[in-house]
């Protein structure tokens, strides 16, 4: 069969930021996906920044891992929920990346001797790094998400790349704006003011969206419809309804009622290819999302950490992963699950009552001391009262540090990142690590990446992960620079503490379980960022059906 050209779709963000790009940019690729195309997705985050491991998880909200060890935006990981397939570090920039290359290349005598510059060899690089990406995706079509907002001076040369591109291309690229239709409480009536200047922005970068993504508290009506149409030079069938939702995995479902796949393709000069695999791909989606939408019981799940304050407001997005992956399960469980936002500094200053109504708790990913002892707290009250525990990356190095505390009598026992002085560091650095942190090599230096991970048969581990069809050995993705200590490990053992998983040669502690409780199991590795809506990651769903059990 002949290979088609690739094609390009540019999404880009208007009015705010938050407005949806990602989710916007997954569901595209889903739905072409399963219109029978190659398709893979790229971010571009406009930041300096080499990549998004030394960003403030407050600011920037999660870092997600690929397989291969990039250190992404979280938005990658929505494009490999959506697409059930694998992201490459290819698939991710920054301005800082880009900038580095070129410099880079210029040291090493690359462009020649020519007086390097902005333009052109800044937009020359960032669509060289596309072409790349497309090529070890194998992509048919790539859908490139431009991070921030039109009109900010951040992401113009990714616009400059994008306008060029359309300019020898005209027929194998589009643009898609993402734009926010506020309803002001006052005024009651959606407003299309921004988002045509939104669009005005656009086209001052040399560019005329092919299609508009209306987002707004409620579905945009044909009047609003019409008016966008006229004023940003658009057709009104393609102002595309993006109207607010339970479920962000209903936005495809919803996309696909507006045609927008069709329409897509047909501006692509592309055919809809029926496959039997994309029917049964709509199929399962289907299915998972009715499952959401209509399960009855419900759970409560409280999220005790540390990043959620900024100003007066709470976020949750430094745990994006976390939260998706316990939707999965709950879906392929059939039933509801209610998060509770729990800080652990909270815990500290106001002591334990906030766990009381609790079904069970995770302990997700953290840096360093603040709130460790409230999470320490919170995993003694789990271990002692038989409430389901599932402790994430430094979630199970602090149920280590409970354990060693409570059970085994080391009342100084501690990690070494959070005190380096103390006797018993039950938790220390990696030997590989060390050498690192005394040159301040932090960023993207720690273990990163797919693992394999050896389990220990007749364990919680084993089970879970048995049940799903897997067998001795798994991979998973790791981010950390801290272990547990094999200097304790006999101790532990004798005490009752499960080593459930290792490295294959023994040397890396990869879980832990306690005996005769429900469920508490903790993992160095973080399972939530290969769950996908149709692939549930086994141990969320093994935590979730124990919740359901024990419930009943």
């Amino acid at each position: 069969m002949k290979k088609i050209k690739t094609k390009f779709i540019f999404v880009v963000g208007g009015v705010m930021s938050g407005v949806g790009k990602g989710i916007t940019t997954a569901s595209i690729a889903q739905i072409l996906s399963n219109k029978g195309y190659n398709v893979s997705a790229i971010k571009i985050d406009p930041y300096i920044n080499i990549d998004a491991g030394t960003m403030n998880p407050i600011e920037h909200g999660e870092v997600f891992v690929t397989d291969d060890g990039d250190e992404t935006d979280q938005d990658v990981g929505n494009y490999e929920r959506f697409l059930n397939r694998n992201i490459y570090k290819e698939n991710y920039m920054t301005t800082g990346r880009v900038y580095q290359t070129v410099i880079n290349k210029e040291r090493g005598l690359e462009y020649g001797g020519k007086c390097v510059q902005v333009i052109p060899h800044i937009p020359m690089e960032i669509r060289d790094r596309i072409k790349k990406a497309t090529v070890k995706s194998k992509a048919d079509i790539m859908v490139i998400e431009i991070g921030g907002t039109v009109g900010e001076y951040e992401n113009l040369l990714f616009l400059e790349a994008a306008r060029v591109m359309k300019l020898k291309n005209p027929e194998d690229v589009l643009f898609v704006i993402v734009s926010y239709l506020p309803i002001p409480n006052k005024i009651g009536e959606m407003k299309t003011k921004p988002t045509q200047h939104a669009v005005r922005s656009l086209n001052t970068a040399g560019i005329q969206p092919n299609f508009i993504v209306a987002r707004s508290e409620k579905e945009i009506d044909d009047v609003r419809r019409g008016k966008i149409a006229i004023h940003c030079n658009v057709f009104k069938d393609d102002v595309i309804a993006a109207p607010d939702i339970d479920s962000i995995y209903e936005v495809p479902i919803n996309f696909e009622k507006n045609g927008f796949g069709n329409k897509i393709l047909k501006k692509l000069n592309l055919k809809p290819k029926n496959t039997a695999k994309g029917r049964e791909n709509n199929k399962k989606w289907l299915e998972m999302v009715n499952n959401i939408k209509n399960a009855k019981k419900e759970l409560s799940i409280g999220i005790v950490g540390k990043y959620f304050a900024t100003g007066d407001f709470s976020l949750t997005d430094s745990y994006i992963s976390v939260i998706e992956a316990i939707k999965h399960a709950a879906a392929y469980n059939k039933i509801k699950v209610k998060l509770d936002w729990i800080s652990a500094e909270d815990i500290e200053k106001n002591g334990l009552k906030c766990l009381k109504n609790l079904d069970g708790i995770i302990v997700p990913q953290g840096w360093g001391s603040r709130g460790s002892e409230g999470k320490i707290e919170t995993i003694k009250y789990c271990r002692e009262n038989k409430i389901p525990y599932l402790g994430l990356c430094y979630g199970m190095q602090m149920a280590v540090i409970e354990f060693a505390r409570n059970v085994c009598g080391l009342k100084d026992a501690v990690s070494e990142e959070i005190n380096p002085k103390s006797k018993n560091k039950v938790i220390h650095i990696m030997p590989e690590q060390e050498e690192l942190i005394k040159k301040k090599g932090y960023g993207g230096t720690i273990r990163l990446g797919a693992w394999p991970c050896k389990m220990t048969k007749n364990t919680v581990l084993y089970r879970a992960y048995g049940k799903m069809g897997f067998k001795d050995v798994i991979n998973e993705r790791h981010r950390h620079r801290y272990e547990f200590n094999n200097e304790y490990r006999d101790l532990f053992e004798k005490k009752g503490l499960v080593v459930s998983g290792t490295s294959p040669d023994g040397k890396i502690v990869e879980s832990i379980e306690i005996k005769n409780h429900p469920f508490f199991v903790g993992v160095q590795f973080h399972p939530e960022y290969i769950s996908r809506p149709l692939a549930p990651h086994p141990l969320f769903v093994e935590f979730v059906k124990v919740l359901k059990d024990k419930k009943k």
